[in-house]
């Protein structure tokens, strides 16, 4: 009995020995992050001329249009970052009319987020947004243009948070209760005549309010794409009532490898905007709308 509990007593002191003595291996982390980008640009160019022309019309017309989007998107485990940039430059030249911008834009829209649960499409998600324009920019209620816009005037700040439902990888809808949006102002005179809701000589405002944003980008055949979004802002402080719309459509349709049919529809209403109506002091709904045939180049998406 005593050699066979000694004996046990040797091999468990071995055993622990071999224990504390092997290496260790490190668990490797598999998980990286998937990161995704592209875009494309398009340029859309017309031009006419008449000369002697019975049934009427301007002697010479050019209009050019173009439209540049990049997006790059990273994913790890729960979490994602997806950014947005959109730029649209818009020009045209006629002899009665003269030359005029038709648009100017730049968007940049960027989101992160972290799945709540393994199995469902909701994300804890906070959202920043930035939107403004170039070059100086006027309406033509006659043959005088009157000046209504400039860099930096307007701008749109939104920060915000809340949960972003992804329904699949073509939609998404972003709720938030708790929305903070800044307007800015910076051109002198603008701010001097409390444009955009702005105060007169300030030039910036700060609004509270609820925001939802629905994005949504599908390839309906291998050579036609229709994308859109859509934001809602309602300001707890002043007229929640009137809620602030903006919404862009683009369709765009290939004809080869690098031509297309481009159409765009953008929409806007915002209730601080009171330049239209019979005295230019009213709110009005903005629309634009354009189509044009030319160069469409998809930058090639890339994953990682």
């Amino acid at each position: 009995m005593m050699v066979t509990s000694v004996s046990a007593q040797i091999i468990t002191v071995d055993r622990l020995r071999n224990e504390t003595t092997r290496t260790i291996k490190k668990e490797i982390d598999t998980t990286t992050w998937t990161r995704k980008r592209g875009g494309l640009v398009s340029l859309n160019l017309s031009q006419g001329a008449l000369s002697n022309w019975a049934s009427g019309g301007d002697n010479f017309s050019l209009s050019i249009s173009s439209y540049c989007n990049y997006y790059f998107f990273y994913k790890k485990g729960r979490q994602f970052w997806d950014n947005n940039i959109d730029v649209n430059i818009g020009y045209v030249q006629t002899t009665s009319l003269g030359s005029r911008k038709n648009d100017d834009r730049y968007d940049y829209l960027s989101k992160y987020g972290y799945k709540i649960d393994t199995i469902g499409k909701w994300y804890l998600s906070s959202l920043f947004n930035f939107r403004s324009q170039f070059f100086d920019g006027y309406t033509y209620p006659s043959s005088t243009g009157v000046f209504t816009s400039s860099f930096l005037s307007p701008a749109y700040f939104i920060l915000s948070a809340g949960l972003d439902y992804k329904a699949s990888d073509k939609l998404s809808v972003f709720v938030s209760p708790l929305t903070s949006r800044w307007v800015i102002v910076m051109n002198k005179y603008l701010s001097k005549n409390a444009a955009y809701g702005v105060d007169s000589g300030k030039h910036s405002i700060e609004e509270i309010g609820s925001f939802i944003t629905v994005n949504y980008n599908n390839n309906f055949t291998k050579n036609i794409n229709y994308k859109s979004r859509l934001d809602l802002f309602s300001n707890y402080l002043n007229n929640p009532e009137n809620i602030n719309f903006y919404m862009t459509n683009q369709l765009s349709c290939k004809l080869s490898k690098y031509l297309s049919v481009v159409y765009s529809l953008d929409l806007i209403y915002d209730d601080n905007v009171r330049i239209f109506g019979p005295n230019g002091n009213s709110p009005g709904l903005q629309l634009k709308s354009l189509v044009g045939v030319g160069f469409l180049m998809p930058m090639k998406m890339r994953k990682s």
